[in-house]
């Protein structure tokens, strides 16, 4: 299998001769509306064009439907035909956008060889955790294939961390750039917790992405690895890819 993280979230992942596109967020630099107050978004454009992106995806999976997770572009420019799976709940607004085959995960399900299981997330705590309303990641798995567990958009939470004690991933892909809003915590893992990840699953892959894009992010992939580093994790486990990087395996 190999993953290329294109920017933020949205990522090609080729898992069992399936080519997964995970929350497209295609608009250039700067079409979406500040976050913090400190800049449109997306900070960068995208590593390589739009056409790109999309060009043979066999499905596309959504953790939520916030715009840096499924922008306008994405919506436009996606086949209307081709196999959208999100959470549940999240069904009617995706069909809303006049996509035809959408399927929403309650549970799990399989896609080919493929068994996808949803995982709760918590997208921050408090006020902010309950406004920013439900999230999903999700655990992989195939015969003669790697588990992955893509956490999304959420904290490390005991829900997170049951999830990688019960399927034990060999690859686990984590949200941290510790974004937050003013008076909030951060709404997304940031370097402390993808470091708890990283001692919690020692064995596995740690894919720290969802960096160096957003306005209200506040951990840079710099200050990610120093702090890896300072806090004894070993040279290896954990990975942070530059927008456009392969990583195979």
């Amino acid at each position: 299998m190999k993953i290329q993280l294109i920017r933020n979230a949205t990522m090609r992942i080729d898992y069992d001769d399936k080519m997964i596109l995970t929350d497209p967020f295609l608009g250039p630099k700067f079409s979406v509306e500040s976050f913090a107050g400190i800049s449109e978004n997306p900070l960068v454009d995208l590593p390589i064009l739009p056409q790109e992106v999309i060009e043979g995806v066999d499905v596309v999976l959504l953790s939520h439907l916030h715009v840096d997770h499924f922008d306008m572009m994405a919506q436009k420019m996606l086949d209307k035909e081709l196999p959208i799976y999100c959470q549940g709940g999240d069904e009617l607004r995706v069909e809303a956008f006049d996509f035809l085959d959408v399927h929403p995960i309650s549970d799990s399900v399989h896609i080919g060889n493929i068994e996808i299981i949803r995982v709760d997330g918590q997208h921050g705590t408090g006020e902010w955790g309950e406004r920013m309303g439900k999230v999903s990641g999700y655990i992989f798995k195939a015969e003669g294939e790697p588990t992955v567990y893509w956490c999304g958009d959420t904290i490390w939470t005991a829900d997170v961390e049951e999830a990688v004690k019960k399927y034990s991933p060999e690859i686990i892909i984590t949200h941290s750039s510790g974004a937050r809003f003013e008076g909030s915590e951060p709404i997304v893992m940031d370097d402390a917790q993808t470091v708890l990840v990283c001692q919690a699953a020692p064995e596995a892959k740690v894919i720290a992405i969802h960096m160096d894009t957003l306005d209200h992010g506040k951990i840079d992939r710099v200050g990610l690895a120093n702090h890896a580093e300072n806090n004894g994790i070993p040279a290896g486990q954990l990975i942070i890819p530059q927008d456009g990087e392969e990583i195979h395996f």
